[in-house]
């Protein structure tokens, strides 16, 4: 578990730099950098809205801008914090508003985490979209078809056999990593061929993260 903790430290706090091929983690260096430049602390981290100025202002100049039409015709569905499209057979794209975390580098550390955890559902991320004003992550991911009904209770058992501990519904948490894992329910975990397949995650990060 020490272990894991060190990696998961290094894939969050490491550098990254400008133009490497893991964009999800240029993002989340370039943010956390520009946290620290204006020397805000933890306990007052940089208000969203101010965060998406500096955000927009990176997506232009490294031109992260997403550029292939997203047509309606291939939506899928939707929930609260993003909507699905099919972007052919083995994938779809999903975008993502970041409703539910407090800052963009909350999001992008909770991606980092899941392609830690589930390489086989991992996110790419590729580019962005401004439509209204409003930001949205445009990340593709393995279309996954499920060919059963997952039982939560067997989601429950291996979550726990691997430490994280049932806190209410279908939220977890593990102290030693100092991991929140959230939102599991039977549309975000499916089951195809005998195998848990874990598609729509949300990750935070406790205190205990980096100690």
């Amino acid at each position: 578990m020490k272990n894991i903790k060190n990696e998961l430290q290094n894939i969050i706090t490491g550098n990254g730099q400008i133009g490497d091929k893991n964009h999800i983690k240029t993002i989340q260096d370039v943010l956390r950098r520009n946290e620290k430049s204006i020397q805000i602390s933890s306990q007052n981290k940089l208000v969203k809205s101010e965060e998406e100025i500096f955000l927009k202002h990176i997506i232009e100049a490294e031109d992260l801008t997403y550029k292939e039409e997203i047509s309606e015709s291939n939506y899928i569905s939707e929930g609260a914090e993003q909507k699905v499209y099919r972007l052919d057979d083995k994938y779809v794209i999903k975008l993502n508003d970041t409703i539910f975390y407090a800052s963009w580098k909350d999001y992008f550390n909770s991606l980092l985490i899941h392609n830690y955890f589930f390489n086989s559902t991992k996110y790419e991320l590729l580019g962005f979209k401004i439509i209204n004003k409003k930001i949205f992550a445009v990340v593709k991911q393995r279309f996954v078809k499920a060919d059963e009904t997952v039982d939560l209770e067997q989601v429950k058992s291996f979550l726990e056999f691997n430490n994280f501990r049932n806190v209410r519904n279908n939220d977890y948490q593990n102290d030693e990593l100092g991991l929140i894992f959230e939102d599991l329910h039977d549309e975000n975990v499916l089951i195809n061929n005998g195998i848990l397949y874990f598609i729509d995650t949300i990750f935070y990060l406790t205190d205990n993260f980096y100690k």
